[in-house]
């Protein structure tokens, strides 16, 4: 991979390491002038370069480059297109550990997490490359005679994916990916934060052969270049991954222009654990879920929600095996967890922990910055567990994206259904039971789009659609069989092949 320093990279050029945009098919710097540094986030010290802010006129260039290249890409054959992702897999897998590493690098995660995370990129690659050869219609029986209907997906245009920090290679490529092989042209706009790693997998794209103009990356600020690309006229689709008050304000916009928008936003994930529940299992994956990445997953576990008989039980295992969880740069051997992805969201952590305390929840373990040693210029923050939480305090109610888990008390499964329901959002939700009743009880009522029984919230795979309810999302579904409805329109076609049907019409 060029990031290994093999020869140079075309998507950096000298100087500090300013990274470049990608419009057109050619890596060019940005006029605006003004950059903002990257930092790696386990060791501030370390510079990685200089992320640019682009410009609104920018955004627009990659617009245009889009709008030009479509009718030739979606004149290609859906098996063409298709091949071209299977090249961007057998790339990525060539790569992944370079990739890992970079990744780990910029966002702090581990190398285990990063590879897992790639891993799943290469599987969404195979299933997405795959759709080339199966993106078709139906065929459906008309009321008249001599007509043969049936239907078709096609492309809507350009197509604008906007996307968070956290997942900054799977998270583009299963947006990107379907969008591509159902025949839309791209405009990617990465999170400011990993602006390497997103270089890095639209170099692997161009390398497998998407011509130039197909796909473009612009890098910027959401209030500039996010801005022109939301309201330009010729995009015709936005999907976005972050913040549900960015999401609200992308869907409120997307409306007034009568474009699709896609919004996967924030989580609030509980895990309920029964009396009767593998007390063990259900520390394990509590633990996991709740610190894994650094709490920084749309998917992680932030509440658990016990029956008060095996609660004092439950909360001594859990504070245990939080202290077991060993901090350091994902860079490192045996790391469990790395830093905060930022100053920002370390300060975020640590806001929330000062708040469940002011709250009145029981601080059992952790809720300190790490500063010592090694640590000591990383965003770093213990595990923390906070006990005796009501779901009515703000740690039980709001986003916080680290790892913080707040454990809640209730008398059974009724007052544990409704403490897991009393959120905003709806993404993930698993119980911990060995009772049948309440298993299906739960798949039926929770208010979650992604359900685990007996396994932490975390986790998706490539063949299945993931995405939440209430404010979590808005739109289609992502990956899985669901993955091309929002990036197609279905187009019905009636064909009267004896020129009779006309006289027979009823309507």
């Amino acid at each position: 991979m060029s990031a290994a320093g093999a020869r140079p990279d075309p998507r950096t050029q000298g100087g500090g390491k300013a990274y470049r945009n990608f419009i057109g098919g050619e890596w060019v710097a940005s006029e605006s002038g003004r950059t903002t540094p990257n930092l790696n986030p386990a060791d501030t010290r370390e510079m990685l370069g200089l992320v640019p802010l682009s410009t609104a006129d920018e955004a627009r260039r990659a617009v245009d480059a889009a709008r030009a290249a479509y009718p030739a890409w979606r004149s290609t054959p859906p098996p063409k297109r298709g091949a071209i992702l299977f090249k961007a897999m057998a790339l990525m897998d060539a790569e992944k550990d370079a990739l890992a590493r970079l990744l780990t690098r910029e966002e702090g995660k581990t190398v285990k997490e990063s590879l897992g995370e790639i891993q799943r990129t290469i599987n969404i690659l195979e299933y997405t490359a795959a759709e080339g050869r199966r993106l078709g219609g139906q065929t459906i029986p008309s009321e008249l005679p001599s007509n043969f209907c049936y239907t078709v997906r096609q492309p809507l245009g350009v197509v604008v994916c906007v996307t968070p920090w956290n997942f900054p290679v799977a998270i583009p490529v299963w947006k990107m990916a379907p969008a591509l092989v159902s025949g839309n042209t791209v405009v990617f706009k990465p999170a400011t934060l990993t602006p390497e790693t997103s270089g890095a997998v639209v170099s692997i794209f161009e390398r497998a052969g998407v011509p130039k103009g197909v796909l473009n990356m612009v890098l910027g600020s959401g209030g500039t270049v996010g801005n022109a690309l939301v309201d330009h006229p010729d995009v015709r689709a936005i999907s976005f991954t972050g913040s549900n008050e960015v999401g609200a304000e992308i869907y409120s916009r997307g409306a007034k222009r009568m474009v699709r928008v896609q919004c996967e936003m924030g989580g609030k994930n509980p895990v309920i654990v029964l009396a009767d529940a593998d007390l063990d299992l259900a520390v394990e994956s509590t633990a996991q879920g709740a610190f894994g990445s650094t709490g920084q997953r749309c998917t992680a576990t932030s509440r658990v929600i016990v029956e008060e008989a095996i609660a004092d039980a439950f909360v001594e295992r859990l504070v245990a095996r939080s202290k077991k969880v060993k901090i350091g740069s994902g860079l490192d051997t045996g790391i469990d967890m790395g830093p905060a992805v930022d100053k920002s969201q370390l300060e975020t952590d640590l806001k929330y922990i000062a708040i469940g305390q002011d709250e009145g929840a029981k601080l059992c373990g952790g809720g300190r910055r790490r500063e010592e040693g090694a640590l000591a210029h990383g965003h770093f923050v213990e595990p923390t567990v906070f006990d005796h939480v009501t779901p009515a305090m703000r740690i039980a109610q709001e986003e916080i994206f680290g790892p913080v888990i707040s454990v809640i008390r209730v008398k059974g499964f009724e007052e544990a259904l409704a403490a897991a329901n009393d959120v905003r959002y709806g993404l993930a939700a698993s119980i911990f039971t060995r009772d049948p009743s309440a298993i299906f009880r739960f798949a039926d009522d929770i208010e979650a789009g992604i359900v685990h029984i007996n396994s932490g919230t975390p986790g998706g795979e490539a063949q299945l659609p993931f995405g939440g309810t209430k404010a979590t999302g808005v739109g289609p579904r992502e990956q899985g069989p669901t993955a091309l409805e929002f990036y197609t329109e279905v187009k019905t076609v009636y064909v009267d092949y004896t020129g009779q049907a006309r006289k027979s019409s009823i309507y």
